[in-house]
């Protein structure tokens, strides 16, 4: 798959995905009764892509929470970090963009840089203490990582 100039698209995990990852087995993979999450998918310098997915209501700080949008207003809305999925397989995301509000998608594009720069972090992090280059405390780990899908991709990631 080729992505556009920005190296970024908004899409949707796939049928194939899930198969291969049902939620009965990886329960941490965002799935909404049947239905992926619309996601935040941009290429890496790695042999993967990231996929961060769009949520309704984020409680944590491991997010980029859109200001602007009509439905941050009321909920906080954005694109969730502890919840990224790692893909290398492209037939694991749907080939039409997916359907978000143009607000947000405006946000998104504005920020893109930042959503990007702050969704590589937490996962270097991640990589860093799992390969015991900076190593976190078991609090902080489990606080930013309890509930991260990342621990199914270590064999992607290059992890043991």
């Amino acid at each position: 798959m080729y992505l556009p100039d920005n190296d970024s698209q908004i899409l949707r995990l796939s049928n194939n995905f899930y198969k291969v990852y049902p939620i009965s087995s990886y329960r941490e993979i965002l799935s909404k009764q049947g239905r992926s999450y619309n996601c935040l998918l941009f290429q890496t310098h790695y042999n993967y892509f990231i996929c961060v997915p769009y949520r309704t209501d984020i409680l944590h700080d491991y997010a980029y929470k859109f200001q602007s949008s009509i439905r941050s207003q009321a909920h906080q809305s954005g694109l969730d970090y502890s919840k990224m999925v790692i893909i290398q397989d492209m037939d694991y995301v749907e080939s039409s963009n997916a359907i978000i509000d143009q607000d947000e998608y405006n946000e998104t594009m504005i920020n893109l840089n930042i959503i990007k720069g702050e969704a590589l972090n937490y996962l270097e992090s991640y990589i860093k203490h799992k390969n015991g280059e900076t190593v976190l405390s078991s609090q902080e780990f489990r606080r930013k990582y309890r509930y991260s899908p990342l621990q199914y991709f270590h064999n992607i990631l290059g992890l043991q």
